[in-house]
């Protein structure tokens, strides 16, 4: 995840702070200013500038920085947790829980939703699993799987570790898994079977995050031991860490629903509270917890797998957990099993991010300075507020220098003709319409910025801006702390960025970029639309003129061109519309009926089309057709080909043969 914040947006809100403190930070920042760049993935450690030992300095710190967040980012309510050296040194609640009922946040009852948080106790079950000998994580999940298996679409096997790496090759796809009654949710067994994702790359190659790797988890965790997920990690987790405050069960139980926080959406502000998010896989994102349970489990994990007189790993499991398994490149953070590293100021962290429609939750352990930090927010935007959290709190606590601006390296100008371009996420759809809103929709920009440096968009709420401090390497330079690296093989141009070590980027061929694209589908409309409103026109000026039965019939082929264009109109207005609809149904959760009726009108354009090709054959030999009016039917005619071809390439014909 990306980090976007620093130091200096909440030096103005930290209290507290000694003369001596001020000073260096000046010495600090007159220092960066003329050291050379910080190399990738630096593993040098740093000291603590305002050590992290004060509880009163600590909340006073962490207070002015949500209050801020929440107020920039329209946030009701927070809480956050911090550890260290096994102590609880701060949990807290801040703002509200629900607005209407004056209803305030605390920390050790007010539950959040923790969205993929969720997943590091499906990874902590598992190995468990792993521990007791009973999980093999090199064996094929199929070994495992006992009322379904995965297509052996390669030849190599998905393995246990494939899963708590996201290295499972899967594509990536959201269709029911949130859906709107606790009626409408299935058992783990009878969703997995019906939902499997397309294998669309080898195991092991390229991390592709996979909610459904982690859905397979948890009902791996199910089949071996023998009882129902959620059962399982309370007996196993929940209850040896105390967390009596937690639940995976949907809906909670009776005793904790007064207790969960309201989800809110703010436009034109007013805030919207919503309803209960029910989440198809459980282990991939549907635990509720509040911070000071949290605090408990980060506990565990950083003093590896113990809680008081309790253990839920043993030493030698807990490291294993913790340890680098997979990297896209060696000089970048990568996965351990479950948590993603990061690093940040020079310092190596792990954890996990998650968040669902309403709620946004983050979770970072420094295992070295034995510090664990949680942090979640009831609205959406804690995506942004939550990073900005992170950086600022090891901006307070372990600075580092920043990366100097140097001057454009030699070779520069050829490599980053090569690096401006579109990516694709390997996160993303290859299948199903939803490629759409992956590729189409969500494009990742690199651009070149001159004098070294670049930008990136579409990666996190805030623009890149990077220098690039060795060949093919940039660092982050506007406030945040990332590096990224290019590297171009037979697939082409891949970009990797530091802090999301859980999927990688490919760069588009040219008729994939957004530009081309949409460019094309402007072009189809504006074309469509001129076809749709002037042909009718001229067919009744045909009747009234009161022209032979034999000119009549020569406006035939406008009628067919004309009914396959407002066709496609509609199919084109429809798509924008439920593209960028607000429902969560309309498109990304479901196949709205809305959706499937605008597939079936583009699949009737396209069977249309080529009654359209052969049409031209016909106006060419009428000698009511002017040159120009040939010559536009066949642009006509052109125009829908490509655009029914390209219909079918991000797979929205709703025809078998499409």
């Amino acid at each position: 995840m990306l980090l976007c914040s620093s130091s200096k947006r909440f030096a103005r809100h930290a209290r507290n702070i000694t003369v001596s403190f001020v000073l260096l930070i000046i010495w600090m920042g007159l220092r960066a200013a003329f050291l050379p760049s910080v190399p990738a993935y630096a593993s040098a450690r740093v000291s603590a500038i305002a050590p992290l030992s004060d509880p009163q300095e600590l909340a006073t710190f962490v207070g002015h920085v949500l209050t801020s967040q929440m107020a920039d980012n329209h946030i009701p309510g927070a809480t956050v947790s911090v550890v260290k050296d096994g102590h609880l040194l701060l949990t807290k609640g801040y703002g509200y829980t629900d607005i209407r009922q004056g209803k305030r946040v605390m920390a050790d009852s007010t539950l959040f939703r923790m969205g993929s948080v969720s997943k590091l106790f499906t990874w902590t079950a598992l190995m468990q699993l792993v521990e007791e000998g009973k999980v093999n994580l090199h064996a094929d999940i199929n070994t495992y799987l006992k009322t379904f298996r995965i297509p052996t679409t390669y030849s190599q096997p998905i393995t246990v570790e494939n899963l708590l790496t996201h290295t499972t090759g899967f594509e990536d796809d959201t269709l029911g898994q949130l859906v709107p009654l606790a009626s409408d949710l299935a058992p783990l067994g009878t969703w997995l079977p019906r939902h499997i994702p397309a294998r669309v790359r080898p195991p092991g190659v390229v991390t592709a995050y996979s909610d459904y790797g982690a859905g397979l988890a948890g009902y791996i965790v199910e089949q071996v031991s023998g009882v129902p997920f959620e059962q399982y990690v309370e007996q196993h987790i929940l209850q040896p860490l105390d967390m009596s405050q937690s639940s995976f069960r949907q809906p909670l139980p009776a005793n904790l629903q007064s207790q969960l926080s309201q989800g809110y959406t703010y436009n034109s502000g007013t805030y919207r509270a919503h309803p209960f998010e029910y989440i198809e896989m459980a282990p991939a994102g549907g635990l509720s917890s509040t911070a000071t349970d949290m605090a408990h489990f980060m506990i565990a994990q950083l003093q590896l797998g113990r809680f008081g007189n309790t253990r839920i790993l043993q030493a030698a499991t807990a490291q294993q957990m913790q340890q680098q398994h997979f990297t896209n490149d060696p000089r970048l953070p990568g996965m351990a099993y479950g948590f993603y590293e990061q690093q940040i100021n020079n310092l190596h962290l792990i954890g996990h991010s998650g968040d669902t429609n309403l709620f946004y939750s983050l979770m970072m352990l420094l295992p070295p300075q034995h510090i664990g930090v949680f942090v979640a927010f009831n609205s959406p935007g804690g995506g942004v507020a939550s990073s900005k959290f992170l950086q600022a709190f090891l901006d307070h606590y372990y600075p580092s220098p920043k990366v100097g601006v140097a001057g454009q390296m030699a070779g520069y100008s050829e490599r980053v003709s090569q690096i401006e371009g579109s990516y694709w996420s390997t996160r993303s759809n290859e299948t199903t319409y939803q490629k759409v809103g992956y590729d189409l929709l969500s494009p990742v920009i690199v651009s070149a910025s001159g004098n070294g440096r670049i930008a990136i968009t579409g990666v996190g709420s805030q623009e890149m801006d990077l220098v690039e401090v060795r060949p093919w390497i940039f660092k982050q330079i506007n406030g945040l702390d990332d590096t990224i690296i290019f590297r171009k093989d037979s697939d082409g141009m891949k970009m990797f960025i530091g802090n999301r070590p859980y999927q990688g980027y490919q760069k588009n061929v040219w008729y994939e970029t957004p530009y081309v694209q949409l460019g094309f589908l402007l072009l189809s409309l504006l074309l469509f639309l001129v076809t749709f409103i002037a042909w009718p026109l001229r067919l009744i000026h045909a009747i009234r003129e009161k022209s032979s039965g034999k000119e009549i019939r020569s406006e035939l082929p406008r009628w067919l061109g004309w009914i396959m264009s407002t066709l496609n109109v509609i199919v084109l207005v429809g798509l924008i519309l439920l593209f960028n609809s607000s429902d969560p149904y309309a498109v990304v959760f479901a196949t709205s009926p809305a959706l499937t009726a605008v597939m079936v009108l583009a699949s009737i354009a396209a069977l249309l089309t080529p009654g359209v090709v052969i049409c031209n054959v016909l106006v060419w030999r009428m000698h009511s057709w002017s040159w120009w009016q040939r010559l536009f039917y066949v642009l006509l005619t052109l125009v829908a080909i490509v655009f029914s071809i390209d219909l079918n390439f991000w797979h929205l014909l709703w025809l078998p043969f499409f």
